[in-house]
């Protein structure tokens, strides 16, 4: 079976914010079942998430998915909180 990667890097104004955002998403590197590697780190004001995934096409768009909504979550927490 042939091996799919994918890097997702999102960039943020403020180093705090991705700081957080990486916090909120990076138990996944921690939850992955056999043939599926997730790491997600901070860079400065960005956040970088590396997907390898030796698993079928559907698992590694599913997990892309889940990890762009896990983020989307994230960042409407904050600017929720940030109002407060």
């Amino acid at each position: 079976m042939r091996k799919l990667e994918a890097e997702i890097i999102l960039e943020y104004d403020d180093e705090e914010i991705a700081k957080a955002i990486a916090k909120a998403v990076s138990p996944d590197n921690f939850k992955t079942p056999a043939g599926l590697s997730i790491k997600t780190a901070r860079e400065k004001n960005k956040v970088v998430t590396k997907i390898r995934c030796k698993r079928k096409l559907p698992t590694f768009i599913a997990t892309i998915d889940d990890l762009l909504f896990c983020t989307s979550t994230a960042e409407k927490t904050i600017q929720i909180t940030k109002r407060l």
